[in-house]
């Protein structure tokens, strides 16, 4: 377990320092969760355009539901876990920290999870009128998710287990998205 832990630490370390102070002030936006209401937006304009009130009024709610899984389940693990963000680490002053505030532990990024949750849930969806929209939204969690390993916030190890469990996750709301519309809305 040991080896496994730094094993992330390295890779923290190799990604976190990629980057420039050129650069800092996008990964800072970018981390930042407000960054993303023109995409949500625009998002939630293709769903209306595409679907209509009745199915949109549904997706929209599951998707408040679908947040509050990951953060939760998220706040969960971290609690069970007890894993120090990196930030907290003696190790860290190898690495860049960006934010002021560090939050106590990390596992698993919320930021990673939710945004992939997001991702799974809204391009499958979509999916079926703009046949890009799946992975263009993986490819804005996987960026939202580096994010937080840049900044300094988390391991690579807390990203990629977000990532998982928030595309499970999107993709279990999905289902249950496509049975509530079929069922009730149409």
């Amino acid at each position: 377990m040991n080896e496994l832990l730094q094993l992330d630490q390295e890779l923290f370390l190799y990604l976190n320092n990629l980057g420039s102070e050129t650069w800092d002030w996008f990964w800072v936006f970018i981390t930042h969760k407000l960054s993303s209401i023109p995409l949500y937006a625009f998002l939630l304009y293709l769903l209306y355009k595409n679907y209509g009130l009745k199915p949109t009024i549904f997706t929209v709610v599951l998707v408040a539901g679908l947040i509050t899984c990951t953060d939760q389940l998220a706040n969960v693990f971290k609690d069970y876990f007890m894993r120090p963000r990196p930030c907290k680490e003696a190790f860290i002053a190898e690495g860049r920290m960006l934010l002021d505030y560090c939050g106590s532990y990390g596992y698993f990024s919320a930021h990673a999870a939710s945004s992939m949750a997001l991702a799974f849930y809204l391009g499958n969806i979509l999916k079926r009128w703009y046949k890009y929209a799946l992975a263009g939204l993986i490819f804005w969690a996987a960026v939202v998710g580096y994010s937080r390993i840049y900044v300094g916030k988390h391991y690579p190890g807390d990203v990629l287990t977000g990532m998982l469990i928030g595309a499970l996750l999107g993709f279990l709301f999905y289902k249950l998205q496509q049975w509530l519309v079929a069922k009730y809305a149409s």
